[in-house]
């Protein structure tokens, strides 16, 4: 049964703040562009995994799988001029943005430029080619092939630029390049500069672009997948026959937004964003740390102000990796036991690095809503070693909950953890 919803004053009931909603989602992923695109191909459990012919002309690079956006197209507004900044990593995130506020019916507001909307989003990198010119630069000591618009292709902070130019945003600007939780930060320190009153909105998500560079940041840690011939049998989290992560692209963007404002304008609201959590490990760059990814998970219980029970689905990080899944199996377990379910849209999309936060948010809420929700595609025998989680496995499952909880683990032991509520 959905929770009836509080009294629509906008402050939350622990008097900590202004309660925040989801107003409008959008985004683009190897799995489709919409949210029916992708819902068919999680039901029909198709992935967006291809063997990328390209990729064989770079000598020692093992795997050969990549997870592309298929069909991604700007409108003839996006002009050369608007362009010249833009990677396509910027350019999915700055459309993906566009479509959310079309959702949110915000896109002609004048909120945009009022200093009331600000943007929070990541990626784990700029442009691949505009780094690599300036690699080309220090090799070749020449400054043939940089122009103007060289850095602003290559900057961290590229994505969330370009949409904040392009929209007229003039609110504050979160860059949150954390690797794979980048866009989970962004969600999150979108919420918090709402709840706290320093934002009315907050355009809030992360975007990544394919490129044979990053597959080879993990290949060179042996740890992605080199089934090259089979490529819809990987990646395969939680199995006992996993051999490694599929990296992919794509872009994902949520509109946050201040109850009050919501309900003033006659929003439609897709789910209120009630907790957040993040914290590091403090140990090592690269080995996750169960016990911090468990911190995670339980500071944003508390955010919320919530039992662990009350969670009805967890959308894990599932990157398909020896010790990524097992450190997140037993932090997934200390806090659940085996009662949650569990399961991962990056056996459906590879891991899309700094969009995965966002399009594994926007596919939660979405579950939640429809009362439906998606398999691990490819988990045939969980791992023994694991905990025994409630993975969903063979078919989607059909039930209702009026929690959701989304979490992200990266490089550099960043943790992250978000709770969505129903709204009815």
């Amino acid at each position: 049964m959905a929770e009836t919803p509080m009294p629509a004053s906008g402050m939350r009931s622990d008097g900590l703040g202004y309660r925040v909603v989801v107003t409008g989602m959008a985004g683009f992923s190897p799995i489709g562009n919409d949210w029916a695109q992708i819902r068919t191909n999680l039901e029909r459990q198709h992935t967006g995994i291809r063997y990328m012919p390209d990729w064989d002309a770079y000598e020692g690079l093992n795997t050969r799988l990549g997870a592309p956006v298929e069909g991604f197209e700007l409108p003839d507004h996006y002009s050369r001029r608007v362009l010249r900044s833009m990677g396509r990593g910027a350019q999915m995130a700055t459309r993906a943005s566009e479509l959310a506020l079309r959702d949110a019916g915000l896109l002609e507001s004048s909120l945009l430029g009022s200093g009331d909307m600000g943007i929070a989003y990541g990626a784990s990198a700029g442009e691949p080619d505009a780094v690599a010119d300036f690699g080309n630069m220090l090799i070749r000591k020449s400054t043939d092939g940089l122009n103007a618009n060289s850095y602003i292709r290559m900057m961290a902070h590229t994505a969330p630029v370009n949409i904040g130019v392009f929209l007229g945003v003039q609110g504050r600007i979160h860059t949150t390049s954390s690797a794979c939780t980048s866009a989970s930060q962004g969600i999150g320190y979108a919420y918090e500069a709402i709840r706290f009153g320093r934002q009315v909105a907050m355009i809030a998500g992360g975007c990544e672009e394919l490129s044979a560079s990053e597959a080879a940041v993990f290949d060179t840690l042996f740890a992605t997948s080199t089934q090259n011939d089979a490529p819809h049998a990987s990646p395969r989290p939680f199995d006992r026959e996993r051999d490694g992560l599929v990296i992919g692209e794509g872009a994902g963007t949520l509109i946050l937004e201040r109850l009050d404002h919501a309900l003033a304008r006659g929003a439609q609201i897709h789910a209120e964003i009630v907790g957040f959590g993040t914290n590091s490990d403090g140990r090592h760059v690269t080995q996750p740390n169960a016990a911090t990814m468990e911190g995670a998970i339980r500071l944003a219980l508390d955010d919320a102000d919530l039992a662990a029970e009350r969670i009805g689905y967890v959308s894990a990080h599932g990157t398909a990796t020896d010790r990524g899944d097992l450190a997140e199996s037993q932090a997934t377990f200390a806090v659940f036991g085996d009662r949650v379910p569990v399961s991962a849209l990056k056996s459906f999309t590879g891991h899309t690095l700094g969009a995965c936060g966002a399009l594994e948010a926007w596919a939660a809420i979405e579950m939640m809503r429809n009362e439906w929700f998606h398999t691990t595609v490819n988990l045939d025998t969980p791992d023994p070693e694991g905990a025994p989680l409630d993975h969903i496995i063979g078919a989607p499952r059909q039930f209702a909950c009026d929690h959701v909880m989304s979490n992200n683990f990266a490089f550099g032991g960043i943790n992250t953890s978000l709770i969505f509520r129903r709204w009815s």
